[in-house]
């Protein structure tokens, strides 16, 4: 019935090449991931094997496995995601919900930005200064977990202002003309259609902290240690430090090591991804708007 003008045809030309031009961006992005994933898989997944994940580094850290190093990255994680998310979560709810539009929260918004944008080495610094010497928390768990959660904070708090301004400012209106408090309102309609959303700043948060290497090396993570810890005041090996010790500072490694380390240490990042990823989409599933 219709017949295609030139003018049609000229922009469904374009809108092909658009599209391809997005296709390639996107091969292009995902060709390194797969490149990278088969080298460690190739070269490291040979040595991999529950001796391997179960016990401790033995000959001068140039055999045994990896054990100390797992569980200190475990526990890196965990401390920091119980100090930063409840933080985050309540400096994004009170920007979003609470705080008025004037100069104060535009210049905690720039302040939020701009911590985003630090260099690790300087949170390290920070770290030292505070959470070691000030604080006396010594090289701990406790004082690396505190940095690395005050170097995550700025994704936390805007992935959860995010969420949390996705929410209809409708489902508020009726709360309130319902007779409902800010707070009730807050607390059993936005909150909980906003759940999907924050996980997703957990999500990035795992990721950055497992694998850095710096903001620990000077607040908590040691070269080796015969022993795991027992209490967040206990200094703790880690996997990225891990993996740079037997990559640049022992002699002797044997040549796949290093590829098994970071192979298992992708492999921590990608399961507790995948299970925040599950979460998000069964609470996504749940939502009725």
């Amino acid at each position: 019935m219709f017949t295609a003008t030139e003018l049609n045809i000229r922009n469904q030309k374009i809108e092909r090449r658009v599209k391809l031009l997005f296709l390639l961006m996107t091969i292009l992005l995902v060709i390194p991931v797969i490149l990278i994933l088969g080298v460690l898989v190739y070269e490291g997944g040979p040595l991999i094997s529950v001796d391997f994940l179960l016990t401790d580094p033995k000959d001068g850290m140039t055999a045994g496995g990896i054990f100390p190093a797992l569980v200190g990255t475990i526990w890196l994680v965990i401390v920091a995601l119980l100090v930063s998310v409840p933080i985050g979560v309540a400096a994004a709810l009170y920007l979003s919900e609470y705080a008025r539009d004037n100069w104060l929260t535009r210049v905690i918004n720039l302040a939020i930005i701009n911590l985003a944008g630090v260099p690790s080495i300087v949170h390290a610094l920070f770290g030292v200064g505070a959470f070691v010497l000030f604080f006396g928390f010594g090289t701990s768990i406790l004082a690396a977990s505190l940095t690395l959660a005050v170097m995550t904070l700025p994704v936390v708090i805007v992935s959860t202002r995010e969420a949390l301004q996705a929410v209809p400012q409708a489902f508020r209106e009726a709360c309130w003309n319902m007779g409902a408090t800010r707070w009730q309102t807050i607390r059993h309609v936005v909150l909980p259609n906003s759940v999907s959303g924050i996980l997703t700043g957990v999500i990035l948060e795992v990721s950055r902290t497992a694998g850095e290497t710096a903001p620990i090396m000077f607040t908590g993570a040691a070269f080796f240690l015969p022993f795991l810890p027992q209490t967040v005041l206990d200094q703790t090996m880690a996997m990225s430090l891990h993996l740079f010790v037997v990559s640049t500072q022992v002699p002797g490694v044997p040549e796949q090591l290093p590829f098994s380390v970071a192979l298992v240490l992708i492999a921590i990042v990608l399961t507790m991804n995948s299970i925040s990823i599950a979460f998000r989409i069964y609470l996504r599933g749940k939502k009725k708007w």
